[in-house]
């Protein structure tokens, strides 16, 4: 029997009946829509009856009308309902036992959004009724009666043909790679060049303002931070925050609506696809950051929205023994059994779905050590990884990790299988620990400027498998790097006890914004010295949106829930932190023109032809090579790194010898100014400054072999020696 209910109140009322449902089929998963009918598709294995809920507001007063899916194929209830159209709304209900115990807590006074929905609706409401178990909880949790449906959002049938045009995708190589890590919303919501009715929306973001920006910075990639749809956590909704950065997901194929400037009924989609088709035809790829990890349902006492209602002792990791309790690795409350056949295919099917569908070029997984877990224990050439790199579809896109979690045995740093690459924060504590202090030498600086070799060379993977970051969405700015000593998260709410203490951070010796035009200007050059090294270090640099434009969040290193100028880029930038920008552009300018920058293998240390120059050599300030007893001297904190392109160790597409410049990077940690010389050998004659952070050296400043140059305490000078011979 069909039932219909008015949100009158918290109760419904069955007021008649409908023509049966169609038996449909048990795939695709989701709504999928024709002329005819739509198919619905829902895996609820335990479950004793499941109904799709539509949803109709043509009178002004939103109607709900049950219908029964009286299917169900291998653990799939499914069935199809006739002449339904394009962005009709609905949701799923699922009836069965009510055992906590057992890890089984169906409950079908609560609406469920389909795991597969494609694009949702309306939004989230903080209320008692979204949890399955009625408050205060009790020692045994009792079945909540109250109706969830006025206060969550639903799923909508989407049907789109956009037309891409005939785009094919980039698939540009990952060392020709310049990410750029950005919020969809705070990336516009400030800038006045863009409609105010597109500002902080996917529209906004794929402006010629914008795609104009990234393009004259250098950007080759943007990886937006997730944009699946999300429900925030209920102790920021307390203190009317929202989870910002989206770290809280419920839906895996559906785009967040709260970015769309066209309606959240369909449309969200469509704009979406149109920022990405901007996107690529400015050659800018789109990288997506997803959490697969956890869930927005939290731990077993949170509130049932979608797969709690449907499978929850099939969709969470449990702990030992005991179906009730949850094992969590995530800090989140609850870790998705990503090894379980259903999970895995729901994961790969939402993969698959965003670069066949949407045509994003890769992904960044949150946490990925929590999802690359078989049971308890974590396997990097299991199922999960395994899947992922042998799928047709995705062994072609950029696939990012996150190599930890929350456990001691989740750090995996340099682990991960090719082709794999891999946010290596070895690379942030080192370059930070450089330039606000000299760090611990010279020995563990060379070694990240490297490429990270003690990471990625003894599994056969390159440089480019590192990806460098100097910041992140969380933690300080680049601006804030340099300017507190300690965070200031008083804004969140928590005492200032969230965020981490660990920052690596040096205020200049002011704490916090100041008008003393020494401490600023040594504030501009630190951030420039940290963007340059990043820019110039073998690896794919990404930057964070903002550092380039001395972005602040106010010392706020842990600002996840502040959706408001805290976490905005302001693009009213002061005019003294473009000498930062100039300085960031001009190093990405110099990567992308010089393959001597950019090349395929680890260096060895040795020519690349008879009577030729050291591939990489590191250099005294005296002007020497460094002896063992240089590597060993803490006490040293400057450092030249000479890479030679001529030639360079691997041929070009044709198998030809490539020949480029050689540059002389001179890295200046220490708190004074001191002379470094220029190597007098076969293989130096001279070069010329294309690039410093000591305002003394002027680009196009030729300077000889066996030179002293002065450089100023904590700068950087890199000097470039065109290629005395051409390709063959």
């Amino acid at each position: 029997m069909t039932q219909t209910r008015t949100f009158a109140g918290p109760s419904w009322q069955a007021v008649g009946e409908n023509a049966p449902v169609w038996p449909g089929r048990n795939w695709p998963l989701g709504a999928t829509w024709s002329p005819e009918s739509t198919n619905f598709a829902v895996h609820a294995p335990d479950a004793t009856q499941v109904w799709v809920c539509l949803f109709d507001d043509a009178s002004g007063v939103e109607v709900e009308t049950r219908h029964p899916l009286t299917e169900q194929s291998q653990g799939i209830w499914h069935g199809a309902l006739p002449d339904l159209p394009v962005g009709q709304r609905y949701g799923f209900r699922a009836d069965g036992p009510w055992e906590p115990d057992a890890g089984l807590v169906f409950n079908p006074a609560k609406l469920l959004q389909d795991p597969y929905a494609r694009a949702t609706s309306g939004r989230f409401v903080e209320h008692p009724a979204t949890y399955g178990y009625a408050q205060p909880a009790a020692d045994v949790p009792v079945r909540d009666p109250q109706d969830s449906g006025p206060y969550v959002g639903r799923s909508v049938v989407v049907h789109d043909d956009f037309d891409w045009g005939g785009e094919a995708p980039i698939r540009r190589r990952w060392r020709d790679t310049v990410v750029y890590e950005l919020h969809v919303k705070g990336f516009t919501a400030l800038h006045d060049r863009i409609p105010e009715e597109l500002r902080g929306t996917y529209a906004g973001l794929g402006h010629p303002v914008v795609t104009d920006y990234l393009t004259d910075l250098g950007v080759t990639a943007v990886e937006l931070l997730p944009v699946h749809v999300s429900v925030s956590e209920p102790h920021l909704a307390e203190q009317g925050l929202v989870n910002y950065w989206g770290y809280s997901s419920l839906g895996f194929f559906a785009p967040d609506a709260s970015y769309s400037s066209s309606g959240d009924r369909g449309q969200q989609v469509t704009e979406f696809k149109a920022m990405v088709k901007a996107m690529h035809a400015a050659g800018i790829e789109v990288l997506l950051d997803v959490v697969y990890n956890h869930t927005a349902e939290q731990g077993p006492l949170g509130r049932t929205l979608s797969f709690r209602g449907l499978d929850d002792l099939g969709y969470y990791q449990r702990a030992e023994g005991d179906p009730a309790a949850y094992w969590d690795v995530t800090g989140c409350g609850n870790t998705v059994a990503a090894y379980r056949p259903h999970v895995l295919r729901l994961i790969l099917d939402s993969l698959r779905y965003w670069v066949t569908e949407m045509h994003v070029d890769g992904f960044r997984f949150d946490l990925m050590s929590a999802i690359a877990r078989t049971g308890h224990d974590i396997d990097l050439h299991g199922q999960v990884l395994g899947a992922m790199n042998q799928d047709p579809v995705l062994r072609h896109v950029k696939l990012v990790a996150e190599p930890w979690d929350c456990s001691a045995e989740g750090y995996q740093v340099g682990n991960y299988p090719a082709p794999w690459t891999e946010w290596n924060d070895r690379y942030r504590d080192t370059v930070r620990d450089f330039w606000r202090a000299g760090g611990d030498g010279i020995r563990t600086l060379a070694t990240r400027l490297a490429g990270s070799a003690d990471l990625y060379a003894d599994d056969g993977r390159s440089p480019a498998h590192s990806v460098n970051y100097v910041t992140a969405h969380d933690g300080f700015t680049v601006r804030d790097l340099v300017s507190y000593a300690h965070k200031h998260n008083e804004a969140n709410g928590e005492d200032n006890r969230d965020g981490t203490d660990d920052n690596r951070s040096w205020n200049c010796g002011v704490e916090g914004e100041t008008d003393d035009p020494a401490v600023t200007a040594l504030r501009r050059r630190q951030a420039a010295n940290l963007m340059a090294t990043l820019c110039l270090s073998a690896g794919v640099p990404m930057l964070t949106a903002g550092d380039e434009r001395g972005r602040t969040q106010r010392g706020n290193n842990n600002a996840y829930g502040q959706d408001n100028e805290i976490s905005w880029v302001d693009w009213r930038a002061e005019d003294a932190w473009l000498d930062v920008y100039d300085v960031t552009r001009a190093a990405l300018r110099i990567r992308r023109e010089h393959r001597t920058l950019r090349q395929r293998h680890f260096f060895e240390g040795r020519p690349t032809i008879d009577g030729g120059a050291k591939d990489l050599a590191w250099i005294h300030p005296e002007g020497r090579e460094l002896t063992d007893s240089d590597w060993a001297d803490p006490t040293l904190h400057v450092l030249g790194m000479f890479v030679s392109g001529e030639p360079l160790r691997s041929p070009g597409p044709r198998g030809e010898q490539q020949w480029d410049s050689s540059f002389l990077l001179w890295a200046n940690g220490s708190g004074v100014e001191c002379e470094v010389r220029v190597p007098a050998n076969p293989w130096v004659q001279k070069g010329s400054v294309v690039l410093s952070t000591d305002a003394r050296h002027v680009a196009g400043v030729e300077v000889e072999a066996g030179q002293g140059v002065a450089l100023a305490a904590r700068s950087l000078l890199l000097l470039r020696q065109d290629p005395r011979h051409s390709a063959t």
